[in-house]
């Protein structure tokens, strides 16, 4: 487990640095997770370790909310001045997020093989 933390935080800090680096207009974790994904695609598989603290990180993940959660409730003046564009924000953002998730599943689908049925339909 320590292996895979310490790999976590490895390669989110290399994404930080990359980011830093480069001038990128991206977040530095997400490179970070960008750099883990390109790293396990060469490894060819996702280690236990790894796969074992991703799980457990999983089960877990609302407590990961809660300081985002906390940073809202910092600016809840500015948001219940700017109701409605916040509102617009949260549905456009999650009708996206449907609709890229649809379409990712749909073309990762089509990339597999037919199920088999045992009478040989």
């Amino acid at each position: 487990m320590l292996y895979a933390i310490t790999a976590l935080f490895a390669f989110q800090l290399l994404g930080e640095l990359l980011v830093q680096l480069l001038g990128l207009p991206l977040p530095g974790a997400l490179a970070g997770m960008l750099l883990l994904l390109a790293a396990l695609l060469v490894w060819g598989h996702v280690p236990q370790a790894l796969e074992q603290t991703a799980h457990g990180l999983l089960r877990n993940m609302m407590l990961l909310f809660i300081p985002a959660v906390a940073g809202v409730m910092l600016h809840f003046d500015r948001i219940a001045r700017e109701w409605l564009p916040f509102l617009v924000a949260c549905i456009a953002g999650a009708a996206i997020t449907l609709v890229v998730t649809a379409w990712t599943l749909r073309r990762l689908l089509h990339k597999l093989p037919a199920p088999q049925h045992e009478d040989g339909h």
